[in-house]
């Protein structure tokens, strides 16, 4: 009867263990930090897309001469049947229809390699800025050691006699 108390106990010692273990690890700097990092890199991501498709797709329609949306190309493999609705992607995957995108696979694809590419230059900068402050503090000259305090002492001794000396 005793071991089962004891078993009992400990159950109910570990739970509020965990339970102040949990709370330590969830307000931990790193959690909080990661957190951080994952709503700013969705809202980055938001940037991007953006950028892609009302920036450098623009760009690319207007260099190609032509109207060139990768979003809006895709196969229709199956059609629903007496299926007479317009043929755009919203459309027909309204409607049931089985579609290979291959145009939004490519403008994500394009969306990646910007995000890498920005990514790249941001990390680029940031070492910049980390190897310039290294080399400043490098460059900087070191403060010399205190003296020991024996030598400083001596010193004090010996201000103290050339003032003797001076007041004779």
């Amino acid at each position: 009867m005793t071991a089962c108390r004891s078993v009992k106990g400990e159950k109910m010692t570990n739970k509020k263990g965990i339970l102040k273990e949990f709370r330590d690890f969830a307000v931990r700097g790193s959690v909080i930090d990661l957190a951080v990092g994952v709503i700013i890199g969705a809202a980055f991501g938001k940037i991007v897309d953006s950028l892609v498709r009302h920036i450098v797709m623009p760009l690319v329609n207007f260099i190609l001469g032509g109207s060139v949306d990768f979003s809006n190309k895709f196969f229709v493999l199956s059609r629903p049947e007496g299926y007479t609705g317009p043929e755009t992607y919203n459309d027909l995957t309204a409607a049931g229809a089985i579609i290979f995108a291959w145009g939004e696979f490519i403008t994500v694809v394009i969306n990646f390699i910007l995000l890498a590419f920005i990514i790249f230059w941001m990390v680029k900068l940031v070492n910049l800025a980390k190897d310039k402050a290294k080399f400043e503090e490098e460059a900087a000259p070191a403060e010399p050691p205190p003296p020991p305090a024996d030598v400083v002492l001596l010193a004090e001794i010996r201000d103290l006699l050339k003032k003797q000396e001076s007041s004779k």
